[in-house]
């Protein structure tokens, strides 16, 4: 994808910290393409760290091409820097959490997704 990103020493800490903390969010696959990410003062208030700071983080994830930040809208991850698209990652994150419920072992819903994958692929 892209570089790591270069900063002075003074912001180097907190911002980057939460540069990274969502671009391994969004690399693997945790948030899907147009999902949206909260805003620079929750992110802040949730970190426990100042609006400024989180607002150079999502400065870094915008600059690399991994959100997109629209007024009216908030910041999105980006289409082309999400794994999955939002509504697949949902579905799957459901299909999870009813799998958990019911006590189904992980290996045994990988191998029936991709029963159900290549029958689906091969019908097309």
């Amino acid at each position: 994808m892209t570089t790591q990103p270069i900063l002075a020493a003074d912001e180097a800490s907190p911002a980057l910290d939460i540069y990274r903390q969502f671009r391994g969010l969004i690399v693997s696959g945790q948030l899907g393409a147009n999902e949206r990410l909260p805003t620079v003062r929750q992110t802040a208030s949730d970190l426990g760290v100042a609006p400024g700071t989180a607002a150079r983080a999502y400065k870094l994830l915008e600059q690399d091409g991994l959100v997109v930040t629209r007024t009216a809208a908030g910041t999105r991850v980006a289409a082309s820097a999400a794994v999955l698209p939002g509504p697949v990652l949902r579905r799957i994150r459901d299909l999870v959490g009813e799998a958990v419920s019911v006590g189904a072992e992980p290996d045994d819903v990988v191998d029936v997704l991709r029963l159900v994958w290549r029958a689906n692929v091969g019908a097309a």
